[in-house]
């Protein structure tokens, strides 16, 4: 019989991380080049595990010599593992993946299965227009903005605030159980432009900040939004965490949460992890365990890499971020 250390240390050979639980099963999908999911991702599941006990998979974007390299558009190993995920939580930028591994993405999105999307997942895919996926690319014309507009509730259109300078603080404007005991939540990543559509639910809009601290004075200012209406940054302030049921190409319905911060010094913020937390809950039906004061504190040591393009950890394997101490 194999012993449960060694078991774990079995699945932390592989180039994903496996955290068992007896809870519903998230994966978690990293792949972006500049927020670090490949640091946030992990710990995200670390609280998930030993806080709550999900069982948690999370993949990451693998180079050819094993690493971690998110700058791999091209290769996502594990991810068959979504056939008996519960939930899909996402934060992926512009992947390509070969044919099997986007197979495996869109028989669990069709599947009408709950997903849980962060930042540049509205922007999650671009593929060629020769590729059979293309109707999920960002830019796709006759599937317009693509997987992220149609089904998460909008694609890329622009930072709203100024990026790496100005930040964001939520501010919840529904009464939701997703927004239970969720409170100062605030990000370093800016406000993006968002205009999801009439059937989403916003349960948060962006205050877009003069500054990079929580207590940096709100943003003055003007912009012309991809509508054409000018408007100033805090007026209104933009939809940053939404819900809505997205009934998809084959019949099905997906839950999904959007929610467009996501770096991972994002996640140094409690009021953030508890409303990921409260909507992993959520999603998996769980709406009646979530509770005000639930732990949703750092599993281990957490030292996130700020986020900037070609600022991700070298050398760095998933075994390398099993630890939870």
């Amino acid at each position: 019989m194999v012993s449960p250390l060694l078991a774990i240390a079995m699945l932390q050979s592989k180039p994903w991380l496996e955290f068992p639980g007896p809870g519903k099963r998230v994966v978690l999908l990293a792949g972006d080049e500049e927020y670090r999911s490949e640091e946030m991702l992990p710990q995200l599941a670390k609280i998930l595990n030993k806080r709550h006990g999900f069982h948690c998979t999370v993949l990451f974007s693998i180079g050819k010599d094993g690493t971690i390299d998110p700058n791999r558009r091209d290769h996502q190993p594990g991810i068959e593992a979504l056939q008996t995920a519960d939930l899909c939580v996402m934060m992926l930028r512009f992947r390509a993946w070969p044919q099997d591994q986007m197979r495996s993405f869109v028989d669990y999105y069709r599947s009408g299965r709950p997903i849980l999307a962060l930042r540049t997942s509205t922007h999650a895919f671009d593929f060629n227009t020769e590729s059979p996926f293309a109707r999920f690319s960002w830019s796709s014309k006759s599937n317009p903005g693509g997987f992220g507009k149609q089904v998460l509730g909008e694609t890329w259109i622009s930072h709203w605030g100024v990026h790496g300078k100005q930040a964001t603080r939520g501010g919840s404007v529904a009464s939701h159980p997703v927004l239970t005991g969720v409170k100062d939540v605030f990000g370093t990543t800016d406000v993006y432009e968002a205009h999801p559509p009439a059937d989403s639910v916003v349960l948060m809009r962006g205050e877009v900040v003069e500054g990079m601290e929580p207590s940096a004075p709100q943003a003055a200012g003007r912009k012309k939004n991809a509508l054409g209406v000018e408007q100033g940054l805090n007026e209104p302030m933009m939809p940053i965490v939404w819900l809505r049921r997205h009934r998809n190409e084959v019949g099905n319905t997906n839950l999904v949460m959007t929610c467009t911060m996501g770096a991972a010094t994002d996640l140094l913020n409690e009021g953030f992890r508890r409303l990921l937390v409260n909507g992993c809950y959520f999603l998996t039906g769980g709406q009646s365990r979530i509770q005000d004061k639930m732990d949703v504190s750092l599993v281990g040591n957490y030292e996130p890499s700020p986020f900037g393009f070609e600022g991700f950890r070298k050398g760095v394997r998933p075994a390398d971020l099993a630890s939870m101490r």
